[in-house]
């Protein structure tokens, strides 16, 4: 347990009776666990803290900014008597994930701290000059999925483009690629695609931490803010998350677990057709993926007679509780990773929406145009989008877009901060 920690429950152990020894229990069981990987919100707090003296601090973060013992970043920083934190910024679900997926977040003050919080997730994407005027530092510390389309890495790059026009100290708090470091996979996106799902042109599996990837935005694609990375302690690259030692704190409502982030990577790009239940609104999200016009059967032996690496996929039948399909009795299969190193999530979701075409020709997949530029969005490249629709092989696919991917990991190596 670190020690500043320490100190706070001592005074408290030894003063309960034995009923609220029990109650305690849980806290210890956190606090005093070994830890792999400390994040950079500790790192700072230990180590670098001073350099904050006498500066001006906002904070971009949200439910996932958490320590090692699952003490909140924005109540660490706000109760620490060197650090004066002034302001929030908050991006999709708000800096106490109160808001649902999509759903605007509006600028408030927050009731625990009594600061503003200004909006990034709403008519407000970048923070205005008057946001930042009262502001030195801006602190970021908030989890990423691993994936090119979650937007908070696009709130950290806003920011970053507001410091740079202000003037502005940029400093990342860095955290774990719940997917590990070393697979990197998928297209690169197209330019003329990009959108908030999709800033710039990386693939949809960087396999990079926020840190990594500021550095890679700062530099890459012509931002100049004055950035500093605050590492962490003891990550590396082979780490997905279950092997770093900490807790998972849902990074949205659909992501309650750092499994969750690789069955995302897979089946949240076809998600976006609402053709097929991606699990969205049943128990499992991303690890469910059915239709009422599904045979579980079939589908599962063919998807299964793939031989995809590190997933095996089991009939079931189940009924949303809302999204797509919700009421309905849907048939598909469940999704099981049994091997995290091996599994491919960007190109085993191609093959289900590939299998699904394959046996169920009279559905078009793809019928509802509107949602079709979403999933180009996602994708990143209309090409591809276009590929899929017309029957092209999803190996020859994958093919395609190697030489574009290998010049990506040849650019990804110079900000790699950890081996």
């Amino acid at each position: 347990m670190n020690s500043r920690y320490f100190n706070t429950y001592r005074v408290f152990f030894f003063s309960l009776p034995a009923v609220g020894l029990l109650l305690l229990s849980s806290v210890f069981v956190v606090a005093g666990s070994g830890h792999a990987v400390l994040p950079g919100i500790t790192v700072l707090i230990d180590k670098q803290v001073n350099n904050l003296a006498g500066k001006r601090v906002a904070l971009l973060t949200n439910p996932s900014g958490v320590d090692e013992n699952l003490v909140l970043s924005a109540d660490i920083l706000f109760n620490h008597p060197q650090v004066n934190l002034v302001a929030f910024f908050a991006p999709e679900h708000g800096i106490r994930g109160m808001a649902d997926a999509g759903k605007h977040v509006k600028t408030y003050t927050d009731p625990k701290t009594g600061l503003p919080v200004y909006s990034l997730y709403g008519k407000t994407r970048k923070p205005t000059a008057e946001m930042l005027e009262n502001i030195d530092v801006v602190l970021i510390d908030i989890q990423d999925a691993g994936v090119r389309s979650y937007t908070f890495i696009y709130s950290m790059a806003m920011v970053m483009e507001a410091a740079a026009e202000n003037s502005k100290k940029v400093i990342i708090l860095d955290r774990p690629n719940p997917m590990g470091g070393i697979q990197v996979a998928g297209n690169i996106l197209k330019p003329e695609f990009a959108s908030f799902v999709g800033m710039y042109p990386i693939p949809y599996l960087h396999g990079m931490t926020i840190g990594e990837l500021a550095r890679l935005f700062n530099n890459e694609f012509g931002i100049n803010c004055e950035l500093e990375i605050i590492p962490m302690s003891g990550w590396k690259r082979s780490m997905n998350w279950g092997r770093t030692g900490l807790v998972w704190v849902p990074t949205s409502p659909h992501v309650p677990h750092w499994q969750t982030a690789f069955a995302m990577a897979a089946t949240g790009t076809f998600g976006e057709l609402h053709t097929l239940s991606e699990g969205v609104g049943y128990t499992a999200p991303f690890e469910f993926i059915g239709a009422p016009w599904i045979d579980a059967e079939v589908f599962a032996a063919k998807l299964n007679s793939l031989e995809l690496p590190g997933v095996y996929f089991r009939p079931v039948h189940f009924i949303p509780y809302y999204k797509k399909y919700k009421g309905k009795q849907c048939h598909g299969v469940q999704m099981h990773i049994l091997n995290y190193d091996t599994f491919q999530p960007y190109e085993t979701g191609l093959y289900i929406l590939e299998t699904a075409q394959q046996l169920y020709p009279e559905i078009d997949l793809f019928g509802d145009e509107g949602r079709v530029s979403s999933f180009i969005r996602v994708i990143g490249d209309a090409q591809i989008v276009s590929d899929l629709r017309t029957g092209k092989p999803v190996k020859q696919i994958i093919t395609d877009w190697q030489d574009d991917l290998n010049s990506f990991r040849k650019v990804r190596e110079k900000y790699l901060i950890y081996k």
